[in-house]
């Protein structure tokens, strides 16, 4: 098992756009890789690494004294969190465009109208709400499953910044942890009717 196997996926539908490599493409070595990635894609990788960076120092600092520092300044991140948002947002392709069924910081799942070729290269965006980022890799089809009058499609990344695997850790870690929530909030009313 590689260490890329190792992380964990959930259930969420981010948008995605999903580009089909065509016979004379193939998967970038990763220097050209690293020269392919859009820069706004790269901008946004950098504000979620400083946003990041950014709350773990506010974590160390008393909390009574620079209360009104921290609320004014998470109201300019929310800010600028909506503008990079909309932003990223003109990146997505319609024609490209799917939702995903699980994702993770080493895999993802969809489903297409179409099969696609198990061992096949694709060009991948994700866009990620929380952080607000968006996310440029290659992947491969590694499942292609016909269900009902769809096909769900697995995918493996086999190009991706070691940056934006982190960022998607945060992402899988932000919705789980807003899942949980949810069902405690839920168990409490549920408790509370009784």
């Amino acid at each position: 098992m590689t260490q890329q196997d190792e992380y964990f996926s959930v259930q969420l539908g981010l948008t995605i756009n999903v580009e089909r490599l065509s016979s004379n493409e193939s998967v970038p070595d990763e220097q050209d890789f690293n020269a392919e990635i859009p820069p706004l894609f790269r901008i946004a990788s950098e504000c979620s690494t400083l946003e990041d960076n950014a709350d773990r120092l506010f974590a160390s600092f008393n909390k009574n004294e620079t209360q009104a520092l921290m609320d004014y300044l998470a109201a300019q991140n929310s800010k600028i969190n909506l503008l990079l948002s909309y932003v990223l947002s003109q990146q997505d392709d319609p024609t490209y465009r799917f939702t995903t069924l699980t994702f993770g910081a080493s895999n993802l799942s969809f489903t297409s109208s179409s099969s696609y070729l198990v061992g096949s290269n694709v060009r991948v965006k994700l866009f990620l709400d929380y952080p607000a980022a968006a996310i440029f890799c290659y992947a491969e089809v590694t499942e292609s499953i016909a269900s009902d009058e769809q096909f769900i499609i697995k995918l493996r990344y086999t190009r991706l910044l070691e940056d934006d695997r982190d960022l998607l850790i945060r992402a899988a870690l932000y919705s789980q942890q807003k899942l949980l929530r949810q069902r405690a909030q839920q168990r409490q009313l549920n408790n509370n009717d009784e």
